[in-house]
């Protein structure tokens, strides 16, 4: 009988001998390879954190004490031992267990996170609340060493520093490793400095050199002086000590005992405490130690040759978007890269090989990023930020302000723009096209094909003002690819095809749904004409108008909230108009946030599918389908239209 089968809650980690633990993780990392080789998710950072997790679940009695993951895609051994191991094959399914803790999937999430840098606001938050409620427990927060580069993670730590409430941060640190005379000088430090003999003794000490008369106390402060100088050269925490927390570490993350003995000692201290932990991005699986990167999220893949199994028959969009950048790159030394710790995501290493110069991986720092952007464009240099939809929104702000303000040429390149799918709520691209619609002068495109991305690209770059280019994370759709980059007519929208009964304006992904809802309703005398928006902003309100006057009946089309996106501008523009007497249904994403899944499921169940654009497209025109079932089949005009 395997181990596994045997823990039903993390008490039950807390009665296995410690020895009997390291085959547990053996276990683990085996579930967790085999699951995430089928449904894809984040393989090499929870392969990292196994012996990590077990340690924090064998000193804190979750849920009563609150673990806080940030980001949280490390979460997959949590939340196997805390009675989820029974439905981890469901991970990231339609209805199955979340790739992130979710407070509403198990009270052992203590906070939803899926964004960076958080961890430790929260954590302060909960150990606030728990004082102020006269409650006992502790809060730990888990971040990983690349969260620590935002800055809301200083901010966090700074307030938690001077509140000295108790609380504990670990730091999982993946990239530094342990020399054996500085991890044995840490260890011995970090031994000495959580003995309560050492206190005790250093404050009899103190008390002893004071009453030295004359000399004791001039002695003393030189004692501490040499303390502190030693501290800096030897204590490599001695910025966290600055912040006001006590450092502990650093300690091999994957020798459970040491990690035990260390979070037992940082659980009693009290006060903020540091616990520097050094583990191994993927270990356990080859394929991810030899490459973290391409194994930090992975899709479904071959076991034993770590080899993708869904090979992508045409290059992505964010490929198509790198190859670009290096273009423009090569034509206009003006052009600067900037991403926020996003190199390979954002298809930008190429360009960081061949122009180092003019890339800048500003590490988790969006708002940073923005400004710098904003700054660079100042003075004549045309800096474009790479970036996920769903990231773009920590620096709204200096979007506003910095940017579009000052009317600065700063090109936002926004990758992942709609439904991301199986990641979920927290990194679905939903609401871009409403937040930044709102702005004043920005130009916003988004494309129906690779092929047009490259042109709205060097379009963005040339405009003299800010601008973004918002393109969804699937593979292209393998069209011909121009080699010259030309630059689109601005404002102006492109007639695919023409139609006197209805028109369809989609916006980007929803193009092709459009065109294949138009060909099935031409088999049943319904024309309709399919216009690619390409602007969010401004919209081509001459172009609209046209077709609002000649068919009388409009569908707008977008993968964006309906609340604030373009189908609203262009209702906006019909009510200013004061044209009257037009029919128009608005088609998008919902006033909520969509749960995770596969993609075209997703969209289907939300109303974006060519079945739903059909039965919109018949209902205003007062026609009707024969049969009485809303799904339609093969849509390739396999239904019947009652006149």
């Amino acid at each position: 009988m395997s181990l596994l089968s045997k823990i039903n809650g993390p008490s039950d980690i807390r009665s296995m001998p410690v020895p009997r633990l390291y085959d547990l993780a053996a276990e683990l990392r085996k579930k967790i390879i085999e699951t995430v080789s089928v449904n894809g998710g984040h393989l090499a950072p929870n392969l990292g954190v196994v012996e990590l997790t077990l340690a924090l679940h064998r000193v804190f009695e979750s849920p009563a004490d609150k673990i806080v993951w940030d980001v949280g895609h490390q979460c997959y051994v949590h939340k196997i031992i805390t009675g989820r191991e029974d439905r981890f094959e469901s991970l990231r399914k339609y209805g199955g267990l979340s790739g992130f803790p979710r407070p509403d999937e198990s009270e052992h999430d203590a906070f939803m996170t899926g964004h960076s840098s958080t961890s430790i606001s929260a954590a302060l938050g909960m150990a606030i609340a728990r004082d102020l409620q006269k409650e006992k427990y502790s809060v730990a927060a888990v971040i990983g060493d690349g969260a620590m580069t935002g800055g809301m993670a200083f901010e966090a730590m700074n307030h938690a520093g001077h509140l000295q409430k108790d609380l504990i941060v670990v730091l999982n640190d993946n990239e530094m490793s342990i020399a054996k005379n500085v991890g044995g000088m840490a260890r011995y430090l970090s031994r000495m400095r959580t003995d309560p003999m050492y206190s005790r003794g250093k404050e009899e000490a103190e008390q002893l050199l004071k009453k030295i008369p004359s000399i004791g106390p001039t002695v003393l402060k030189a004692v501490e002086r040499l303390k502190d100088s030693l501290k800096y050269l030897v204590v490599p925490g001695m910025l966290f000590e600055e912040l006001g927390f006590v450092y502990l570490g650093p300690i091999d993350g994957h020798n459970i005992s040491d990690m035990v003995n260390i979070l037992s000692q940082a659980k009693s201290m009290g006060g903020p405490v540091l616990v520097h932990v050094v583990t191994k991005k993927g270990r356990g699986y080859s394929h991810a130690e030899k490459n973290p990167g391409k194994f930090h999220g992975i899709g479904s893949f071959d076991i034993e040759t770590g080899i993708p199994k869904n090979k992508a028959k045409h290059p992505s969009y964010t490929e198509v978007f790198g190859k670009t950048m290096v273009q423009l790159a090569e034509n206009d030394r003006s052009v600067i890269a900037i991403t926020a710790a996003m190199t390979s995501g954002t298809g930008l290493t190429e360009f960081a090989g061949k122009f180092p110069e003019r890339f800048f991986d500003v590490g988790i720092a969006e708002q940073h990023a923005v400004t710098m952007a904003a700054a660079l464009a100042s003075k004549n240099l045309r800096p474009v930020v790479a970036v996920y939809s769903t990231f773009l929104q920590r620096a709204y702000d200096q979007i506003v302000h910095d940017v579009c303000m000052q009317k600065l040429p700063v090109t936002f390149a926004i990758d992942r723009g709609g439904l991301v799918g199986e990641d979920g709520p927290t990194h679905h691209g939903a609401f871009d096209l409403s937040y930044l619609g709102q702005i004043p002068n920005i130009l916003i495109m988004s494309p129906k094909d690779e092929n047009e991305l490259r042109h709205m690209l060097k379009t963005a770059v040339e405009y003299k003002g800010p601008s973004a280019v918002r393109y969804p994370r699937s593979e292209g759709k393998g069209c011909q690819q121009d080699e010259a980059l030309k630059s689109l007519p601005l404002g102006k929208a492109e007639v695919i095809r023409d139609g006197s009964d209805i028109a369809f304006f989609a916006v980007g992904s929803m193009v092709d749904t459009a065109l294949t809802a138009a060909l099935a309703l031409e088999k049943h005398d319904v024309s309709a004409a399919v216009i690619n928006a390409r602007f969010i902003k401004p919209i081509d309100e001459d172009c609209i108008l046209k077709y609002v006057s000649k068919t009388g009946r409009i569908i707008t089309l977008e993968e964006n909230v309906l609340t604030g996106g373009f189908g609203g501008r262009v209702m906006e523009l019909l009510n200013s108009s004061g044209i009257g007497g037009v029919k128009i249904t608005t088609m998008g994403l919902p006033d909520s946030f969509i749960e995770h899944g596969e993609r075209g499921f997703l969209l289907d169940k939300y109303g974006l599918s060519v079945d739903e654009l059909i039965v919109n497209a018949l209902n205003l025109m007062n026609l009707r389908l024969f049969q009485n079932t809303r799904k339609l089949s093969k849509l390739s005009g396999g239904f019947r239209v009652e006149r």
